[in-house]
């Protein structure tokens, strides 16, 4: 890229960060303005001015047509796996710009919830050094019709698609998990996404006899299995068996599920879950097959229905697939 594109980026950047941009680095990102600052913006307008930014020897390693099909990986935009890169070059790599590298951070920044920055820079921190060794792929062309920007990485596979991609929520299935201890103990001491684990099983706690019975399943199913199913395959207990304050901490537990990520994610989520019959619909499971320490809160569980797949593996560590749609007959690419 010439210097003068370089530059012309560089303002078009600035003009979609706003001026407020213009404060004092956080040391997040190398030389441009506040994380936090930058973040506020929409982060499909970063895409797009990354976009445009690329050479093209980039455009090359990290651009692909909206339905580019890998002989290996399938239809390598809905590929979701634990630990992948969908392209080969880290984010921080001399690959990109300083500007570039800036932006890239943006965006991750800006479809994750402003409080969960800290927690998913812990968990990158001890999963893989932190941030830097991620990757990118964009798909389609920003401000031309579709498109979404896919970053992976161990623990890491998430999208930013400005609804672009129909019927699925988060731009396609997305996966996190995290590791500070590689076999973790009962407490899961410092993993940011057991949290959420905590409230699920305080619906269990909440059940009676019966339908604890109802909702413990013997065994874990393979993590990577959240495709879609006919409910006549959902295991643990019906939803609707639960009383008024059961489904109210169901709510609970959806809502620090969901917490995670931007406003607009959050309401396409709850939207896709409503359009499939809401948590009624859904199955709620507690695997009792790798309990650790015995103590019968539970680390494998998931909420499942029509168009919706949340498993948590809480051991030896925190895995967690997501799968979410509003219509069932969306493919999965696992």
């Amino acid at each position: 890229m010439s210097e003068s594109n370089q530059d012309a980026s560089r303002r078009q950047f600035l003009k979609n960060v706003g001026a407020g941009a213009a404060l004092a680095s956080t040391g997040l990102i190398p030389s441009l303005a506040s994380a936090v600052e930058i973040a506020k913006t929409k982060p499909e307008s970063i895409v797009e001015t990354l976009f445009k930014s690329l050479n093209e020897k980039q455009r090359k390693d990290v651009c692909f047509d909206w339905d580019h099909t890998d002989k290996r990986r399938g239809l390598l935009r809905t590929r979701v796996a634990n630990n992948w890169h969908i392209t080969k070059h880290g984010v921080t790599e001399d690959f990109y710009t300083a500007d570039q590298q800036e932006m890239i951070r943006a965006i991750f920044q800006g479809i994750i919830a402003p409080d969960w920055h800290k927690k998913y820079d812990q968990q990158l921190d001890d999963d893989c050094g932190g941030w830097g060794d991620q990757s990118i792929a964009i798909f389609g062309e920003p401000g031309e019709g579709k498109f979404e920007l896919a970053l992976t990485g161990r623990h890491i596979t998430l999208r930013c698609d400005g609804n672009s991609a129909d019927h699925v929520a988060f731009g396609g299935p997305i996966f996190y998990g995290h590791a500070p201890e590689e076999d973790e103990t009962q407490e899961h001491d410092g993993n940011v996404f057991w949290e959420q684990a905590v409230e699920a099983n305080k619906i269990y706690a909440m059940l009676d006899g019966k339908q604890r019975k109802m909702a413990q399943v013997a065994k874990t199913p393979r993590e990577q299995n959240v495709a879609f199913r006919d409910k006549e395959e959902f295991t643990g207990i019906p939803m609707a068996e639960l009383s008024a304050d059961q489904k109210e901490q169901v709510q609970k537990t959806l809502l620090s599920m969901f917490g995670m990520f931007r406003h607009s994610d959050k309401a396409e989520a709850l939207e896709c879950l409503k359009t499939q019959g809401g948590i009624d619909a859904c199955n709620l499971a507690f695997y009792t097959d790798h309990d650790i320490g015995n103590d019968e809160v539970w680390d494998n569980w998931r909420i499942e229905g029509p168009s919706f797949v949340w498993h948590f593996r809480g051991s030896p560590h925190v895995h967690v697939w997501v799968n979410l749609a509003d219509d069932s007959s969306v493919k999965l690419n696992a």
